[in-house]
């Protein structure tokens, strides 16, 4: 599968690229509020917080990678909106597509360093104005002009049956337009609380993608590809690689559609530490990434994210896939080490990056 290549030079890290329609993110605008675990920040009436959101992280990462991004979410008609949409402008993200109505931003808390499996994340997204979507309300021929490449993830269709509703509709509209359509299987198990299992409404969204992302025990759980039991316990790595390749060719086999399935791996080392790798399979290969480990990191948040934008971005550019993956894996792990929910840095330094954790 290749991404949209059509259009003007734009030179990327030293490379010349043919770009011209834009990769669209679909998804929440949130707040990440972080609290410290000890409540310190009573006394100190300080609480960080940062700009987030699955998409918008995705299409953060591949505005700075020199990617024609745009974002679509929805947002209520007030001063806070206006500013969040200007600071997502200023970092090059087209938000012209942005819907203002309802009464409020969705927000949700996090002691920095957690995972968002963390049992302690806090949602406080219902009422929000992407919430109170429903079928209807985006006129996707508009949003969907000069697109060609739509991302979206698991957690929006995850809210409640309007947004299920409202993400199949833009899917169909996407795909009777011949868009590229990208989906991350991010599971959070807080927030399918409508009555319904993933089951029984993501393999009808995964229909319409041409690369569906998620790691082996997101697509047990919301696509039915079987994990063996007690592979987390005692699989080698060799065990997994093999249940990587077996699930990819299950969810191929199962959604015409889809010509690409990417894993991520990422294991707890330790108190803080980290051991990360990924694996990429298309036309009956399975590609492994090298290996990262460190004994320390700053924000998991975003890092799965960040990995998403590397795929993209290296499809988008028509990249060898080795090359894609490699790219997209060193990203992701170097997105542990900043505190926020989007990368900040530049291709640049990810390939610098990669030079000194060569093989």
């Amino acid at each position: 599968m290749a991404g949209p290549r059509e259009g003007g030079d734009q030179g990327d890290g030293g490379k010349r690229v043919i770009m011209n329609k834009k990769v669209l993110s679909f998804g929440e605008l949130l707040l990440r509020i972080c609290p410290d675990t000890e409540g310190n920040w009573l006394e100190e009436n300080n609480l960080p917080f940062y700009v987030g959101g699955a998409e918008a992280n995705v299409a953060t990462a591949l505005a700075l990678w020199g990617i024609p991004s745009a974002y679509l979410t929805a947002l209520p008609d007030n001063m806070l909106a206006h500013q969040l949409t200007a600071y997502l402008e200023e970092r090059a993200i087209d938000v012209s597509r942005v819907l203002y109505q309802g009464e409020r931003l969705g927000l949700y808390y996090l002691p920095q360093g957690k995972d968002l499996k963390n049992a302690g994340v806090i949602y406080d997204r219902a009422h929000s104005s992407f919430s109170a979507l429903q079928p209807g309300m985006i006129d996707w021929d508009r949003v969907l002009e000069g697109v060609g490449w739509l991302h979206f993830s698991a957690i929006s269709p995850a809210l409640n049956r309007g947004l299920a509703e409202v993400c199949e509709e833009g899917l169909r509209a996407a795909s009777g337009k011949g868009i590229t359509i990208s989906v991350d299987l991010n599971y959070r198990a807080k927030l399918w609380q409508y009555g319904v299992a993933p089951m029984e409404v993501m393999p009808g969204l995964v229909e319409y993608c041409d690369l569906v992302m998620g790691n082996l025990w997101a697509a047990e759980k919301m696509l039915g590809i079987p994990v063996d039991s007690g592979l987390t316990e005692k699989g080698s790595k060799e065990d997994f690689l093999e249940h990587a390749r077996r699930s990819s060719e299950q969810i191929i086999g199962r959604f015409p559609r889809v010509k690409q399935v990417a894993k991520t791996f990422r294991f707890d080392s330790g108190e803080r530490g980290i051991h990360y790798y990924t694996t990429f399979f298309t036309d009956g290969r399975l590609y492994s990434s090298r290996e990262y480990s460190s004994d320390a990191i700053v924000d998991k948040v975003g890092s799965g994210d960040c990995y998403m934008a590397g795929l993209i971005r290296g499809l988008y550019r028509q990249e060898q896939v080795a090359d894609v993956v490699e790219f997209a894996t060193a990203a992701a792990f170097f997105k542990l080490f900043i505190p926020s929910d989007a990368t900040d840095q530049p291709a640049e330094d990810i390939e610098k990056f990669m030079m000194t954790h060569e093989r």
